[in-house]
């Protein structure tokens, strides 16, 4: 069935709208985790535990083509539609070090990083009806004086601390904290680059930024009122 349900969601083409209908008619939390997982991340968000009609799922999906539209205007930003947890169309956007740079074992952001993220607290906030999840992530570079396991744990808390930076940072900007659903560091999990590689590792030091559908975008959605 979920074969099924990914060859039509190819089939209809790479628009919101049309994908945006047909997951909403599957409405399942499952397949929004299992295409999520195909795009290489956890799905975000929090299952609303019913299904999301085709009407609902087409209108949030055509909205999420103008949040998307917006963000790949932020500075240093790559992005891309994924899918959340409820199966519905989300937009993530990646700053790798070329968008938000650390220093080596550091969770200071430095100025040029401050810029991209002054354009997307502004994204946010002319947003509101997107709920945001933050993820945090390293390479898999051992910290000196420190076993194996000692430098995942340290990895993993370093990304929990850059996570927050960047939470911290939008919140000062003017984004309402209730509006950042999720702060997390994953560590050394879910490189999307060769960790053997200088370049690899440059790409899986990065921040992973999620706009996903509220429980009221969904809501206006299901309404008929959300444009």
């Amino acid at each position: 069935m979920v074969l099924t349900l990914c060859a039509c969601i190819v089939m209809m083409g790479c628009n919101n709208l049309g994908k945006g209908t047909a997951i909403g008619a599957a409405g399942g939390a499952l397949l929004g985790a299992i295409v999520g997982k195909m795009t290489g991340n956890t799905a975000v968000g929090t299952a609303v535990g019913t299904a999301v009609g085709a009407g609902a799922g087409a209108l949030i999906g055509k909205h999420m083509d103008k949040v998307k539209a917006q963000a790949e205007a932020v500075q240093n930003a790559q992005v891309q539609t994924v899918t959340d947890a409820n199966g519905l169309q989300a937009v993530q956007m990646t700053f790798n070090e070329t968008g938000i740079k650390f220093a080596s074992g550091s969770a200071v952001l430095n100025d040029a990083s401050k810029v991209s993220l002054m354009q997307l607290a502004n994204l946010l906030k002319s947003n509101m009806e997107c709920d945001v999840a933050i993820q945090g992530y390293t390479d898999n570079a051992p910290w000196r004086n420190s076993t194996a396991a000692q430098s995942q744990q340290k990895n993993l808390n370093l990304s929990q601390q850059r996570a927050q930076s960047v939470t911290n940072y939008l919140q000062s900007l003017g984004v309402s904290a209730s509006q950042i659903r999720s702060t997390m560091g994953y560590g050394e999990a879910n490189p999307v680059a060769d960790n053997s590689t200088a370049a690899g590792k440059a790409q899986n030091r990065r921040v992973e930024v999620y706009l996903y559908a509220s429980q009221a975008m969904i809501n206006a959605a299901e309404q008929g009122t959300l444009r």
